[in-house]
C-alpha cells in the first residue's frame, strides 16, 4: 500500500513536470507567430491607411483635374463668343470698306467728270438767261418770277453738256452784311424752284450772292433800285457752242 502510494505520487509529480514542460514549449513556440501577426496586423493597418490616404490624393487631384477642365471649357466658350464678335466686327467693317470703296469710285468717276468740265471750259457758252425781280426786303418768288423760271426750265432741259449760274442781288440800300445774307436767300429760292419744279440736277447749279455788287443800275432812284433788286439766272451750254462750230464750218465754201 506504501509502495503503490509512492508510485502514484511519483507519476502524478512526472506527469506536473511534464505538464509544465510542455506549456513552457507552448509558449516558447507560439510567441514568435504572435509577434509575426502582431506584425502582419500593424503592417496591414498601415497598409491601409496608406490606402485611404492614396485615395483622398487622387480624388483631390481629380478634383483639381474637374476645376481645371471646367475652366478652360469656360475660357474656350469665352473665346468662341471674342472669336464671333471678332467675326460680326470684321463684316461691318468690310461693309464699310465696301460702301467706302463705292463712295471713292463715285467721287474718282465725278472728279474726272468735273475735270472734263474745266478742262472745255472754254467750249462753254452762255445759251440763254432770265433775270428775276424781287420787291423790297423780298426773297419769296412772284407768279411771274416763276412763269419766267418755268419757260427757261422748259429751254433748258433739252442739253446735255450745261451748267447754270444763279447770282442773286440787291440794291444799294442797308448794310453789306444783310444785303450779303438778303441777296443769297433770292438765290436759293431760284435754285430750289429749279430743282423742285423742274428736276434739274442740283449739281449743275452754280450759285452765288453777291449783295449790292454789279448793279444794272447806278443811279440813286426808285426805278435804279427796282432793277438792282433781282436774281440773274444764266445757262451755259457746250453742246450749242459745238453746234455753232459744226454750222460755221459747214457754211464755208
Amino acid at each position: 500500500m506504501n509502495a503503490f502510494l509512492a508510485t502514484t505520487c511519483i507519476v502524478t509529480g512526472a506527469l506536473l513536470a511534464g505538464g509544465c514542460a510542455t506549456k513552457k514549449y507552448v509558449q516558447n513556440t507560439t510567441a514568435p507567430i504572435q509577434a509575426k501577426v502582431n506584425q502582419v496586423g500593424e503592417q496591414t493597418g498601415r497598409n491601409s491607411q496608406q490606402i485611404e490616404d492614396t485615395r483622398n490624393q487622387v480624388k483631390q487631384v481629380d478634383e483639381k483635374a474637374q476645376s481645371g477642365i471646367s475652366a478652360a471649357q469656360e475660357r474656350a466658350n469665352a473665346a468662341d463668343q471674342h472669336a464671333a464678335v471678332a467675326d460680326q466686327h470684321a463684316g461691318e467693317a468690310q461693309k464699310i470698306a465696301d460702301q467706302a470703296s463705292r463712295l471713292g469710285e463715285k467721287n474718282t468717276q465725278e472728279l474726272s467728270s468735273l475735270r472734263g468740265v474745266v478742262a472745255n471750259l472754254d467750249d462753254y457758252k452762255m445759251l440763254t438767261s432770265v433775270t428775276v425781280p424781287f420787291g423790297v426786303n423780298k426773297y419769296e418768288l412772284s407768279a411771274d418770277a416763276k412763269a419766267e423760271l418755268d419757260k427757261f426750265a422748259t429751254d433748258v432741259k433739252g442739253g446735255k453738256r450745261f451748267f447754270i449760274a444763279v447770282e442773286g442781288y440787291t440794291d444799294s440800300t442797308g448794310s453789306k452784311a444783310y444785303n450779303e445774307a438778303l441777296s443769297l436767300r433770292r438765290a436759293d429760292r431760284v435754285v430750289a424752284y429749279l430743282v423742285a419744279k423742274h428736276d434739274i440736277p442740283v449739281f449743275r447749279i452754280h450759285m452765288i450772292g453777291l449783295g449790292q455788287e454789279k448793279p444794272v443800275d447806278e443811279a440813286h432812284n426808285r426805278e435804279a433800285r427796282a432793277k438792282n433788286r433781282r436774281v440773274e439766272v444764266k445757262v451755259f451750254n457746250a453742246d450749242q457752242a459745238a453746234l455753232v462750230t459744226t454750222g460755221a464750218a459747214s457754211a464755208k465754201p
